[in-house]
């Protein structure tokens, strides 16, 4: 059955229009009332001590800022939605992955999303504010005058939501670039989601790496490029579903995707790239002396510009649907309700456009870094007088 490209066209914009109300039909942890006699304790610089129960907001508007700033964060279980009434969620955990004096392996159950404190061969742990921090059988939490937990923390290679997304990233990267290699075993032009993949591969080679690197040494930096490309947008991408998973407006996860790119520029970084740092030609000695800092600097700025631009496009977008979603459930009212959910239909089709836009910009300066520190100079050639050709006079 072929059906018509209007009846496609509508089915897409409805799905665009569904997906953010899915995804924040998942309850936040933050907004649901506990009451446990295991609940964990909180002992002040004063002396005084109450047991830290999460209370619901007094407010909606709370509600929905805590369910918000909770979208954003990492979590060390996936819960698709909860009940607010019975406090119960719909999920599964995750594997904690403690080193403190050894190895602790456990199911994130245990924490009870928080409510009680996990019991690990005579260790106990209890999960506060998205981290784990040692204590004892009551869970007892102390603070210093700034409200910051004192207890230990032990070494956390835990597999979260994010992890798990960047696994599942990975896996669907291999099939998809193995399927496109052996399609054209079969033949010069692919097959099935090849025929995606190939326009963006060249996208990525003729207009990003060839003009940046050069062609006689872009062939080197190709993998790298795909790679991240591929695995920021693919990550992208799975944030605006429902799954409301913000890999990439994790700092962590940007910062690590911006040192792969700063330690693959220096570590391919020729003489020349060197000689620019820390003896920069044709200026007098004085001001080399002076440029040193600023150039070892400059290098230091152009992975955090990296850094700092994916992450706080991808939460900036974030943050914005959910705002404006979270306003027609705050407003309630027959003006604000086919107004936000225009502007969020509108904004969430923006974020697809973003989600393509950020992984290019962030691809292609990386290859701009990796060019500047590969490309060949020829100062001294250039102002050689034995080199220069003569003037023909006529």
């Amino acid at each position: 059955m072929v059906l018509p490209g209007r009846i496609v066209k509508n089915t897409l914009t409805a799905l665009f229009a569904v997906v953010p109300f899915i995804s924040f039909a998942n309850s936040a942890n933050d907004t649901v009332t506990v009451h446990s006699e295991h609940a964990p304790v909180a002992v002040h610089a004063d002396g005084t001590a109450h047991t830290t129960e999460e209370h619901a907001p007094v407010d909606e508007q709370a509600g929905r800022k805590a369910y918000i700033q909770h979208h954003l964060q990492d979590a060390y279980d996936f819960t698709f939605f909860s009940d607010s009434e019975t406090g119960k969620h719909f999920g599964f955990p995750l594997p904690v992955v403690l080193i403190d004096n050894g190895l602790k392996v456990f199911s994130s159950a245990k924490f009870h999303h928080g409510e009680k404190a996990a019991e690990v061969d005579g260790n106990y742990y209890v999960l506060h504010h998205n981290k784990i921090y040692k204590t004892d059988a009551a869970g007892t939490l102390a603070y210093d005058e700034h409200h910051h937990p004192t207890n230990a923390m032990p070494l956390d290679f835990s597999i979260t939501k994010n992890v798990v997304t960047m696994l599942i990233t990975a896996i669907i990267m291999f099939v998809l670039f193995v399927g496109l290699a052996k399609s054209y075993t079969k033949g010069p032009i692919p097959t099935g989601m090849g025929r995606v993949l190939e326009p963006l591969i060249l996208f990525i080679r003729d207009e990003v790496a060839v003009p940046n690197i050069g062609e006689k040494k872009y062939r080197r930096f190709m993998g790298y490029l795909l790679t991240v490309f591929f695995f920021i947008l693919i990550l992208n991408l799975i944030g605006l579903t429902p799954l409301g998973i913000n890999v990439t407006g994790n700092i962590a996860i940007t910062a690590c995707l911006a040192l792969f790119t700063y330690f693959v520029t220096q570590f391919s970084a020729n003489k020349d790239y060197w000689k620019h740092i820390f003896w920069m030609p044709d200026v007098p000695v004085p001001m080399k002396i002076a440029l040193i800092p600023i150039e070892i600097l400059g290098t230091l700025t152009k992975p955090f510009a990296l850094m700092i631009r994916l992450y706080a496009n991808i939460s900036a977008g974030h943050i914005v649907v959910m705002s404006l979603i979270s306003l027609i459930f705050f407003f309630k009212n027959w003006i604000a309700g086919p107004s936000f959910f225009g502007l969020t239909l509108f904004i969430s089709i923006i974020e697809v456009l973003v989600a393509f836009l950020q992984a290019f910009v962030f691809t292609m300066l990386s290859s701009l870094f990796i060019g500047m520190a590969v490309q060949d100079h020829h100062h001294e050639e250039d102002h050689d007088p034995h080199t220069e050709e003569e003037p023909i006079i006529i």
